[in-house]
């Protein structure tokens, strides 16, 4: 079994920033790739970044320019740096992992609790 903890949540002002941490923990063989997803009140859960093996990195429009994503592969964890945060951006974070607990096992995609993240009007 796999664990990911998240951090780094909270309360912040418009134009401040945070940065969320996700650690993964357990039956680890690899992660291929580490995650950032969002979900408002009434809304669908929608990606916010996503960083894969390589390094390569996808953003949603929302945060491209405001939003950075990086993964240490020594700590099984995955960073979200977040500036010019928006009222908009309020939402639970959530943290998801594709791991490998095997060499040869299937890849199995992971999700943390969530942290949320509020930013007043």
């Amino acid at each position: 079994q796999v664990q990911l903890v998240e951090s780094g949540g909270g309360l912040v002002q418009a134009g401040g920033s945070l940065r969320l941490s996700c650690a993964a923990s357990g039956s680890i063989f690899s992660i291929s790739a580490m995650g950032w997803y969002r979900q408002a009140p009434g809304n669908q859960r929608e990606l916010v970044a996503d960083i894969v093996s390589d390094d390569r990195t996808r953003y949603a429009d929302s945060g491209k320019g405001r939003f950075t994503i990086s993964r240490d592969n020594a700590k099984n964890t995955v960073y979200l740096q977040m500036s010019s945060l928006k009222p908009e951006d309020t939402a639970v974070y959530y943290c998801n992992a594709a791991v490998r607990s095997t060499k040869w096992g299937p890849v199995v995609s992971y999700w943390g609790q969530g942290t949320q993240v509020t930013v007043p009007s």
